[in-house]
């Protein structure tokens, strides 16, 4: 049983006011990705790294398998560990470095060409086995120090932004191709990301860190649909959600020239009479009425058009909208958003920063 389990962990460096990681609480599942991500310093590579035994935890445990490994050395964790740079040896083959720990370790010479030919199936890098490093692309040599965690059998595989040093292209192909040889082994694996379409895609959970506190874990749609403060709301999406501070009376928020109905239980939980909307930017789309805005960008990805904007009156915060290519404005145009029939609207108390539905 390869559960995770971190019990109020903290770490803090000497000299420093408050910790890296401060707290955490996070059960990771027999068999289950789940994604740490944040913003750089926000503590999750720390996790990460306390997880692998390669920092001290200042306070609470880590459990792995259900026992306490907070004070075992990593190479007593049974875990394998996959950095953002490949550390591959350059004189060595594919076979020789994914067999390497093996041999250290004093594995029979035939096991160990059996979990490397295995594992070269699994990565499709069978016909690369007799190649040094520099004859493989940067997507073969991650793929390379992907196998060379997984002829370990470990327990639990811990990924420290591995798709980092690849170009786009080779990143999309490479982390479906990391989700699905996961859900092949079925070992549990913790993966951190400052990518969010990385997290949103991969993980079957995703745990968003901000300043060394956990601030959500869930799965990615729920993430996505119902984020727990302003600041997760901000975080995950591309483009990311609109925040617009308005009024509320009578049960209905402004938008623009527009009142609309929002749940009168939710709204009567804010503190003011002012409130913090949230809407994607794929339930707005330009009207005869509804929240001005000066057009600053238009974005054409191909599949869909992006309008990005100003508007003083949303407390000065950038509104960007998905549109009809037909609609197509101008730099400098002036037009009108407002939330498609049926949108969902998501209310957050502008004091504290949680949602209040």
């Amino acid at each position: 049983m390869s559960t995770v389990v971190f019990d109020r962990a903290s770490r803090q460096y000497p000299g420093t006011e408050l910790p890296a990681v401060d707290a955490l609480n996070l059960e990771v599942e027999d068999g289950e990705l789940l994604v740490l991500v944040g913003p750089s310093g926000c503590g999750k590579s720390t996790s990460l790294r306390m997880l692998a035994g390669l920092e001290e935890v200042t306070s609470g445990r880590i459990l792995i398998g259900g026992e306490d490994v907070t004070h075992r050395e990593p190479r007593d964790r049974d875990i394998a560990m996959v950095f953002q740079n490949y550390a591959l040896y350059p004189h060595m083959t594919v076979a020789q470095n994914m067999g390497f720990a093996l041999k250290i370790a004093g594995m029979r010479a035939a096991e160990t060409e059996v979990r490397v030919q295995r594992a070269a199936e699994i990565l499709d890098l069978t016909q690369y086995l007799d190649r040094k490093p520099k004859q493989l692309s940067g997507g073969q040599r991650q793929r390379v120090a992907m196998g060379r965690a997984i002829v370990r059998e470990p327990q639990v595989f811990l990924m420290d932004e591995p798709l980092s040093n690849l170009d786009a292209k080779l990143r999309v192909q490479t982390r479906a191709e990391i989700a699905q040889i996961q859900r092949e082994l079925g070992t549990t694996m913790v993966y951190v990301t400052h990518d969010q379409v990385e997290a949103m895609t991969m993980g079957d959970r995703v745990a968003v860190l901000k300043d060394g506190v956990l601030q959500q874990c869930a799965t990615p749609r729920k993430i996505y649909e119902r984020p727990v403060n302003l600041f997760v709301a901000g975080f995950l999406g591309s483009p990311a959600m609109n925040l617009i501070d308005t009024d509320v009376a009578g049960g209905h928020v402004r938008f623009g020239s527009v009142a609309i109905a929002m749940d009168r239980t939710s709204l009567a939980r804010l503190a003011s009479e002012r409130v913090t909307v949230g809407i994607r930017p794929e339930n707005l789309s330009l009207a005869d009425h509804g929240l001005p805005i000066h057009v600053t960008a238009v974005e054409d990805l191909g599949s869909d058009l992006f309008v990005y904007g100003d508007n003083a009156d949303a407390g000065g915060r950038k509104i960007v909208a998905r549109i009809e290519r037909a609609q197509r404005p101008n730099l400098g145009d002036e037009v009108l958003v407002a939330p498609l029939e049926g949108a969902d609207l998501l209310p957050f108390d502008p004091t504290t920063g949680l949602a209040v539905s």
